[in-house]
């Protein structure tokens, strides 16, 4: 390791005291608000904030500096193997088919339409690419267009905070309207009057709390409020059903949902409430004819079962049972059309399509490999027997077919090319399961190149994320054969915290259960290495976000387990977020780790947060990511959390961390730029594997 000097932060004493236990956080000086961030004139804070951050930046490239030709080599190859002239496959809704396209050399999409035919001319709706035109970062969210097809809603954001102003655009002169709406989620909802728009703002934490009525032609002052969700443990959104007859506002916790509907014919009209929240009552509702069927989890149905109302009687003590409840089958979706009602499930880890005709008759739709990744796209007509979906796995890129319904056949209409000299069947994949240390089977996926001999040193790449029931599927990546082809194991812990294996697998790494999703990951890791898949020398570990969470955990449990970890924007000073219900989502997050304001809840959650664990030990090599921006993890948790372990560290690894100065939770904008950051996080494993 190069003998440069890292930086060493300063320590400002903050002494925090709940529950009579007082905890003394050094480097609480690094948050800045909103204010100081934004400030063109910063104070002395700010500034030391911004020397330090950038000191850490300027660090990381020294120490990484013998890589950065190996750098660009890897951005060059990854970004060889991405078609740059590439378009979707069209998708047909209201009388127009629908693409999205990309050119050679550009970052962002371009969204056109074409008339009932795909051989009618091709009417450009949106060129990302001359919006994003004097922006660091830029990103459009949802489009909407009017059910006339005359106007278009779309979100912009510049500054990466995922708060949007929506904007407007007629379509036959190609004109943006003068209508503005600043603060809100991205997402706005047309009446069938095509001049009324529904939207969601977001206050100050970033929490969608209500919901407004905006008329084209007048100002966001006129905007007239029709729906306040005061509860801070909720949050808001306005949608439109399928069969395009209502609004729908819906309310949503970690354990309970509420939805209000509307006559879009009507906008002027009172919403109604469809069934009234419940504690742990969790339903979600798709519109259907003159009935409504509601996916819920009423009656201890922990998997959740299909329900069934009349239009007009939505409470739940009118539902009637359409699909019964089972214990080992997950039901996560719905998509209706007239004749059919498609069912997205999870069965043993994988995902489902279950296809019921007429209410009677049904089968699920069969896939070749043990595991893979599926689901329902762009289904936006009723009266058809063709159902769209997309399917992947390891090594199988993003694949969509269209499937017939009645006759069971399927189209592939398009896969995703992988430029170069990829084939399919130079890569493995296997799936197995491996047991917890309380008994449980965890199900892991991984890759590798059929060339690649599996032994104590084969290099190996474990990732995992473990929270909020996301499910982290076995899906293809161009950029991760980078890693493959140079010798690489790429594998997936689906540990609890998920929902791969269900409800429960869900339950099972929450709140006071936590801890299980640390401890499933590192027995993932031991089992690995028993088996001879790697060693410790050769292991690394990956996760961002939430799965940053369970980087800082594993490496305070486990620090001689991994030779490298990558931590991605990590949420890791637990305690101090969760207590301060000014930071963006904390009230919302209560249901997921528990609200330390409880006694029982912050000595568990203080017993695991790993910024509060780090002991005077040694660590593993560490690449830390983050951006400014941030809103969701604010910078300053992995800003402090390394300067902290570079105090109390015993050990000579490299402790790096990159700080995007311009981006927030999701990276770099457009589809090229994200790859430099890939680039830097493989050369970093790399360098470690003494492979560059």
């Amino acid at each position: 390791m190069k003998n440069i000097q890292a930086p060493i932060a300063k320590k400002i004493p903050f002494e925090m005291e709940k529950h009579g236990d007082i905890r003394i956080d050094n480097y609480f000086w690094m948050r800045l608000s909103d204010e100081q961030k934004n400030s063109e004139n910063p104070d002395n804070q700010t500034q030391d904030v911004l020397d330090y951050l950038n000191a850490e930046n300027d660090y990381k490239d020294e120490i990484m500096s013998d890589t950065k030709g190996f750098q660009e080599l890897l951005f060059k190859e990854m970004k060889g193997r991405i078609k740059e002239d590439d378009s979707s496959v069209p998708y047909y809704k209201n009388g127009y088919y629908y693409i999205v396209k990309y050119g050679k050399g550009l970052e962002y999409p371009i969204y056109s339409r074409k008339k009932e035919t795909l051989n009618n001319p091709e009417a450009l709706l949106l060129d990302v690419n001359k919006l994003a035109e004097g922006f660091s970062y830029y990103n459009v969210s949802s489009l909407s267009v009017s059910p006339s097809n005359e106007l278009l809603i779309f979100g912009e954001d510049t500054v990466s905070r995922r708060i949007y102003t929506l904007k407007f655009k007629e379509l036959i002169s190609g004109e943006l309207l003068k209508d503005e709406i600043k603060g809100t989620t991205g997402y706005g909802i047309w009446a069938n009057d095509n001049k009324t728009v529904f939207y969601a703002k977001k206050d100050e934490t970033l929490r969608s709390y209500k919901i407004f009525k905006h008329i084209l032609g007048t100002s966001q002052n006129d905007d007239v409020e029709v729906y306040h969700e005061k509860d801070d443990t909720f949050s808001t959104f306005v949608a439109k059903t399928k069969s395009g007859k209502y609004i729908v506002i819906g309310s949503k916790s970690t354990i309970s949902d509420e939805y209000r509907y509307l006559d879009a014919n009507n906008p002027d009209g009172e919403f109604h409430i469809f069934q009234e929240r419940i504690k742990d009552l969790e339903y979600d509702i798709y519109h259907h004819s003159d009935r409504w069927y509601i996916r819920t989890n009423d009656k201890e149905a922990l998997n959740f079962k299909i329900m069934s109302c009349f239009e007009s009687k939505t409470s739940k003590e009118y539902w009637t049972e359409f699909i019964e409840h089972k214990e080992d089958v997950l039901i996560s979706d719905l998509d209706v059309f007239t004749d059919f009602i498609v069912v997205s499930e999870r069965v043993n880890g994988n995902t489902t399509l279950r296809v019921i005709e007429n209410g009677a008759k049904d089968y699920r739709i069969e896939f070749p490999e043990s595991a893979y990744f599926v689901f329902t796209s762009s289904n936006h007509e009723f009266d058809t027997s063709i159902l769209r979906l997309k399917y992947s796995s390891l090594t199988t890129p993003m694949s969509t077919f269209d499937f017939n319904m009645k006759t069971k056949s399927r189209t592939l209409l398009k896969e995703v090319e992988v430029l170069g000299d990829f084939n399919q069947s130079n890569y493995k994949s296997e799936r197995f399961y491996t047991s917890a240390r309380d008994g449980i089977k965890i199900p892991i996926s991984l890759v590798y190149h059929k060339d690649t001999k599996i032994n104590s040193e084969t290099s190996l790449l474990l990732y995992g994320y473990g929270s909020y029931g996301i499910s982290i599927d076995p899906y293809f990546s161009s950029a991760r054969l980078s890693l493959l082809d140079r010798g690489f194991v790429f594998a997936i812990a689906h540990i609890r915290g998920g929902q791969e294996m269900g409800r429960k697998w869900y339950l099972e790494g929450k709140k006071l259960k936590k801890k299980n999703t640390f401890f499933d990951f590192i027995d993932v890791a031991k089992f690995l290495i028993s088996s001879n898949y790697t060693s410790s020398k050769h292991l690394y570990a990956m996760g961002g976000s939430a799965g940053g969470l369970l980087m800082g955990a594993i490496i305070n449990y486990q620090p001689t387990l991994w030779n490298g970890v990558i931590a991605a924007v990590p949420f890791v000073d637990v305690v101090s977020t969760m207590l301060d219900d000014t930071i963006p989502l904390t009230t919302g997050e209560y249901d997921e780790w528990g609200n330390p304001n409880d006694v029982e809840f912050y000595h568990y959650i203080k017993s695991y947060s790993p910024y509060d664990n780090i002991e005077k030990k040694s660590y593993p090599n560490l690449l830390i990511t983050t951006g400014y921006w941030d809103s969701q993890v604010q910078y300053w948790e992995p800003a402090k959390w390394i300067a902290k372990m570079r105090e109390l560290k015993t050990d000579e690894n490299i402790l790096l961390m990159h700080c995007d100065m311009e981006t927030g939770h999701g990276g770099a904008s457009g589809r090229f730029k994200r790859l430099k950051e890939v680039a830097l996080e493989y050369s970093f494993l790399l360098k470690m594997e003494k492979l560059i």
